[in-house]
C-alpha cells in the first residue's frame, strides 16, 4: 500500500520539524506542523513513559486531521538524579532555565558520575494503528553551557569534548536521539513504499 507524501507532525516546534523534514525528505514525504494541517489541539501528556505520550500526541492530532501523524515525546535521562528529569524534562524548570536548574543540581557531582542519555520514542499513526520507533544518546552533563546550535540541555550535553549544541546540524542529526528514531520511522516508510 502506497502511503500518502503527507505527513503531520504533532508539534509546531521549528527544530524538530526541521530535524523531522532532513530525515524524510529523501523519500518525497512533506512534514506538515500541526499548525500547518489544521490541528488544534493541545493533549494533555499525563503518561509515565516517553512512548505514552508519543501515543496521546499523534492519536489526539490523527483524529483532528485524519492524515498519517508522528508525535515524539524525549527527554534527558541523567544518571545521577536517578533518570530525571527523564520524562518531566520540559517542565523541569521555566523555559531558558532548564540548564542552570540541572547545572546547580549537578555541581557536586564528579567526572565518572555525570553520565546520560537523551531518549526519544517516535509513534507513527495511520488509518491502520500505531506503531513505536526509539532511538537514544549516550553522553555526559558538562560543566558550563557552551555553544549556539542547539536548543533545551544541547548546551550541557557532551558528546565526547564537545556539547550537542557545537554541533552542526548534520553532525547532531547523524547521531541525536530523536535522529535515531527518525531514522528508524525512515526505514519503516521506505519498506511499506515498497522502495
Amino acid at each position: 500500500m502506497k502511503t500518502t507524501n503527507k505527513l503531520v507532525m504533532a508539534t509546531n516546534n521549528a527544530n524538530k520539524l526541521r530535524e523531522a523534514r532532513e530525515i524524510l525528505a529523501p523519500l518525497g514525504i512533506e512534514v506538515l506542523s500541526q499548525r500547518e494541517a489544521g490541528a488544534d489541539c493541545d493533549p494533555d501528556e499525563n503518561g509515565s513513559t516517553f512512548a505514552e505520550n508519543a501515543i496521546i500526541k499523534a492519536t489526539a492530532v490523527f483524529e483532528a486531521v485524519g492524515l498519517p501523524t508522528i508525535a515524539d515525546d524525549s527527554g534527558l535521562c541523567v544518571e545521577a538524579l536517578g533518570g530525571r528529569p527523564g520524562v518531566h524534562s520540559a517542565r523541569y524548570a521555566p523555559k531558558g532555565e532548564e540548564c542552570d536548574k540541572l547545572l546547580g543540581e549537578m555541581k557536586d557531582v564528579p567526572d565518572g558520575k555525570r553520565g546520560a542519555a537523551f531518549r526519544c520514542t517516535i509513534c507513527y499513526i495511520d488509518g491502520s494503528g500505531h506503531t513505536e520507533f526509539t532511538g537514544s544518546c549516550e553522553g555526559a552533563i558538562g560543566y558550563e553551557q557552551r555553544g549556539s546550535n542547539g536548543f533545551g540541555y544541547d548546551p550541557v550535553f557532551m558528546v565526547g569534548d564537545r556539547t550537542m549544541a557545537e554541533l552542526s546540524a548534520d553532525e547532531k542529526n547523524s547521531i541525536s536521539h530523536r535522529g535515531a528514531a527518525l531514522r528508524e520511522l525512515y526505514r519503516f516508510l521506505r519498506e511499506r513504499n515498497g522502495e
